[in-house]
């Protein structure tokens, strides 16, 4: 491979993480928009959106690390789509009991993609930019995890309301990390 051949390979890399992460962003504040309004109205909608939550992360985390040398170069991202597979089905098994169980499952879930958010964005640290955002999301997921737990015991019945302020925060940490990433891409292009 030329040096001209790693340098586009190198820069098309780093806009498909920055694009990513807007998407990422993009999506979780649609998302967050919709449980706060049609998603408070309607018990069914806001089943949907609760499925779809850790769906979509599965997804977006597949679509990641196979662009980026696949599910074996990218082990924490791997054990995260497994993870967040399996928490949809948990979502979907928690909303046949209470809602104070989809909060326990939402809770195991931050946690868990937390900590493997952190591990990836640690992974990334040195090669890619923005990641600092992406370590303090991780962190505070699963800081945010262990309170959903928490508040699950409790006898009031969450909403989805509780989950979108979770979910409010992960978009802004993504749009951060993605603005960071847009500001030094085109700091390096002038310079």
């Amino acid at each position: 491979m030329t040096h001209s051949q790693t340098t586009a390979a190198s820069r098309w890399k780093e806009q498909w993480l920055t694009r990513y992460y807007f998407t990422r962003a993009g999506f979780s504040a649609v998302w967050v928009a919709t449980a706060l309004t049609v998603g408070q109205q309607s018990a069914s909608i806001a089943a949907t959106l609760l499925i779809i939550y850790p769906a979509w992360d599965a997804a977006a985390n597949f679509v990641d690390a196979s662009r980026n040398g696949g599910l074996g170069n990218n082990r924490t991202q791997a054990i995260n789509v497994a993870v967040s597979s399996v928490m949809t089905l948990a979502v979907v098994f928690a909303l046949t009991m209470s809602m104070n169980w989809v909060l326990a499952a939402f809770g195991l879930w931050a946690i868990f993609s937390g900590v493997l958010q952190l591990g990836t964005a640690i992974r990334r640290w040195r090669t890619s930019g923005g990641q600092w955002a992406m370590v303090l999301s991780g962190g505070q997921s699963a800081v945010a995890g262990i309170f959903f737990i928490a508040q699950a015991r409790l006898p009031e019945p969450p909403s989805i309301a509780n989950i979108a302020g979770y979910a409010g925060l992960g978009a802004f940490y993504f749009l951060v990390s993605a603005v960071w990433r847009s500001v030094s891409q085109m700091r390096r292009k002038t310079a």
